[in-house]
């Protein structure tokens, strides 16, 4: 064997070692995604007549682009939040009513890229809609963002109450003029819910479930929701109209990062 062929074996081994070493993490990173402990379930096996509008998978919302971690339109929480949902969807359907999901459990990669977005003070995109009378530089501070979330705990659900039949409504595209999210309701972007009084993750007081400048029907339609809830054990968080969380928690200490994905609920051990 001549030295050049000696030199060529060598370098091809080499390059075939590097080969190894770059595409092992990546294999190793595929086969390490976290998966959902084997009691979370996605909603609509417990009950497929709640209205799913996964909103964190689309660019309508605080941060204006599909949120890391949320791959499928897919309501994901604990057996026993879904089965309490179940509970009062069935009584809400005896009065014409449905309930309508926003978000339920989400991957702490989700909550992560929230913090980047609120550190990132130049990106107002969508200030007009969601935060309009709140300076960015107080996200933290007034509580609107932390860095750990119940809802990565899984038995946590952001919803509202849908008068039926539903009616569709409308999608987002990026770029229309924006609404503050306490406008009226016939001026502020159209949902199929009935009137809460602001619209989804509105950033601002009059969010409070019990914010005394909320009254007459509004308040109405936010005692039917928060009453319906706290009947099947699912209490509400007191700043946010939509927040509720099913007592006792399952994982009361555990924030998850699987995605929001039917593969994080397939081959579970």
């Amino acid at each position: 064997m001549t030295r050049f062929s000696t030199a060529l074996r060598g370098l091809a081994t080499t390059l075939a070692a590097l080969l190894a070493v770059t595409a092992a993490p990546a294999t190793a990173r595929a086969e390490t995604e976290p998966r959902a402990p084997k009691d979370f379930v996605a909603l609509r096996s417990v009950d497929p007549t709640i209205i799913q509008e996964m909103r964190y998978l689309t660019p309508h919302n605080f941060v204006g682009e599909r949120i890391d971690g949320y791959r499928q339109p897919l309501c994901i929480l604990t057996r026993p939040a879904a089965e309490a949902l179940h509970e009062a969807q069935t009584r809400l359907l005896r009065r014409g009513y449905s309930l309508k999901v926003y978000d339920c459990y989400r991957p702490q990669r989700a909550v992560d890229h929230f913090v980047r977005w609120a550190e990132d003070l130049d990106d107002q995109d969508m200030k007009a809609e969601f935060y309009p009378d709140v300076d960015k530089t107080r996200l933290f501070a007034d509580g609107y963002i932390a860095e750990k979330s119940g809802h990565s705990r899984g038995s946590t659900v952001d919803l509202t109450i849908v008068k039926l039949p539903a009616k569709p409504t409308r999608p987002y595209h990026p770029g229309q003029p924006l609404v503050p999210c306490f406008a009226p309701q016939g001026e502020r972007f159209p949902d199929n819910s009935i009137d809460m009084g602001t619209g989804y993750d509105c950033f601002d007081t009059r969010s409070h479930t019990l914010d005394p400048r909320v009254q007459g029907v509004q308040r109405a339609n936010r005692l039917l929701l928060k009453n319906t809830m706290e009947d099947v054990g699912l209490v509400n968080l007191p700043e946010e109209w939509w927040h509720f969380t099913y007592k006792p928690e399952p994982y009361p200490d555990t924030y998850f990062d699987f995605p929001v994905s039917v593969k994080s609920l397939v081959g579970r051990h």
